[in-house]
C-alpha cells in the first residue's frame, strides 16, 4: 500500500458522513494532519549516501582528475543527486600502495584504488596480464582481460566489489645511460613494473630492483638504479622523471601495471537498492572502459608532448627493429621460466590464462 493510500485511509478513519457536524468539526484538524504527513513522506528525497575513496596518488593524477570525477558525476546524474563520493588523494586514509586492498575488505575506505603487483601473493593469475604479449595499450589489454574476467579472474576478487581496472603501458625505459641495446642491458639495474617479470628481465641480462613508483625519481636521481620501465605519463606531472633522465628509451617490450579500483563488499551491499543498482551498472565493462582510456590517454598526451619539447634534457631513442628481436627472443626464453614456477605453486594453467589475454 502506497503512502498516499495510508494516509488517505487514515484521514477517513476520522471522517465519515453520518458523524455529527460538531464532529465532524473536531476531527478536521486530524484529517488535514493526515494528509500533510502524506504528502511531506511521499515528497522527501532518498536518504543521501557519500562513498569514501581512499587512493596513494595525488590530487593531480588523471585517476582523480578523470576516472573519479566522471564516477562523481555519473552518482550525482543517476541518483539525483543522492549518492556522491568525496575523495583522499595522496594516502589521507593511508600511506603507500601496498596496504590498499586490505583497506578496501576491511572498509577503511569505501572504494580504493591499488595495484596487484604489489601484493602478487592476491593476485597471481592477474599479474599474468603483466608481461609482454599481444595488446600495445590499457585500452587493449583491458578488453581482452575482461573478455576473460569470468573464467580466469573474478575469483581473485571475491572478496570485494569488483569495479574496474587499467592497465598503465610501459613500453619504455627512463635511464641515466643509454639502454637502447640488447648488448647494453646486461648488469643494468633497471626497475620492472612487478617482480613476476624478473625472469624476463634475467633473460635479457637485466639485474631487476623492485621498488615502488613513489620512490623511482629519488632512485635515479641518486643513482641507486639505472632505469625505471615507463608508462609515457611517468615523465611528466605528477612523476617528473624528465628531471632525473638523460636517456629516454621508447620501444622496448611492453610491461603492464594492473590498476584496479575495488569498493568494500559489505558498503555495497548496505546501499539502498536504488543506489545499489547505479555502482552495478557502472562496474565491470563501463569503469573499466573509462579507466583505462584515462591511462592510454595520459600516455598519449605525454608522449606528444615529450616529441614536442625541443628543450628537454635527455635523449629520446627507439629501439631498433633488430635489437628489439632479440629482446622479444629473451622474453619467449623468459616466460618458459614464469609459467614454470607457477606449475611449481600449483597454478598449472598459467600459460593457459596468458594465452586468453594474448588471442
Amino acid at each position: 500500500m502506497s503512502i498516499v493510500q495510508t494516509s488517505r485511509l487514515f484521514a477517513r478513519a476520522f471522517v465519515s458522513s453520518n458523524m455529527p457536524s460538531n464532529a465532524l468539526r473536531a476531527r478536521a484538524p486530524l484529517t488535514a494532519l493526515a494528509l500533510a504527513l502524506g504528502s511531506c513522506l511521499l515528497a522527501a528525497p532518498a536518504v543521501a549516501e557519500e562513498l569514501s575513496v581512499a587512493t596513494f596518488l595525488p590530487p593531480q593524477h588523471h585517476t582523480n582528475a578523470v576516472v573519479f570525477k566522471w564516477l562523481g558525476e555519473e552518482l550525482a546524474k543517476r541518483s539525483n543527486g543522492t549518492l556522491s563520493l568525496k575523495v583522499y588523494p595522496g594516502g589521507q586514509l593511508g600511506a603507500g600502495p601496498v596496504q590498499q586492498y586490505k583497506r578496501a575488505v576491511e572498509g577503511v575506505a569505501d572504494i580504493v584504488v591499488g595495484v596487484a603487483s604489489y601484493t602478487p601473493e592476491l593476485f597471481p593469475k592477474t599479474l599474468l596480464t603483466i608481461p609482454p604479449g599481444k595488446a600495445n595499450n590499457s585500452e587493449e589489454l583491458a578488453e581482452r582481460f575482461l573478455a576473460a574476467y569470468d573464467k580466469h579472474f573474478a575469483d581473485e576478487f571475491a572478496a570485494v566489489k569488483f569495479l574496474g581496472i587499467g592497465f598503465p603501458a610501459g613500453t619504455s625505459i627512463s635511464a641515466t645511460k643509454n639502454l637502447s641495446t640488447f648488448a647494453s642491458l646486461k648488469g643494468a639495474k633497471i626497475v620492472p613494473y612487478s617482480a613476476t617479470t624478473t625472469a624476463l628481465m634475467d633473460a635479457m641480462g637485466v639485474v631487476p630492483v623492485q621498488m615502488p613508483v613513489t620512490e623511482v625519481y629519488t632512485g635515479l636521481s641518486t643513482g641507486t638504479i639505472d632505469g625505471a620501465i615507463a608508462a609515457h605519463n611517468n615523465m611528466l606531472a605528477p612523476w617528473n622523471w624528465q628531471d632525473v633522465t638523460k636517456f629516454y628509451i621508447d620501444n622496448f617490450p611492453a610491461q603492464f601495471q594492473t590498476v584496479y579500483i575495488v569498493m568494500n563488499k559489505e558498503r555495497h551491499k548496505s546501499l539502498s537498492p536504488a543506489h545499489r543498482k547505479i555502482i552495478d551498472d557502472l562496474a565491470g565493462k563501463e569503469f573499466t572502459r573509462i579507466t583505462a582510456a584515462s591511462f592510454h590517454r595520459a600516455d598519449d598526451v605525454a608522449l606528444k608532448a615529450m616529441k614536442a619539447n625541443s628543450g628537454k634534457s635527455y635523449q629520446f631513442i627507439t629501439v631498433s627493429d633488430a635489437e628489439r628481436a632479440k629482446m622479444d627472443a629473451a622474453v619467449a626464453e623468459g616466460m618458459k621460466v614464469i609459467f614454470a614456477a607457477y606449475a611449481a605453486k600449483g597454478i598449472s594453467n598459467a600459460k593457459e590464462i596468458y594465452d586468453a589475454v594474448n588471442k
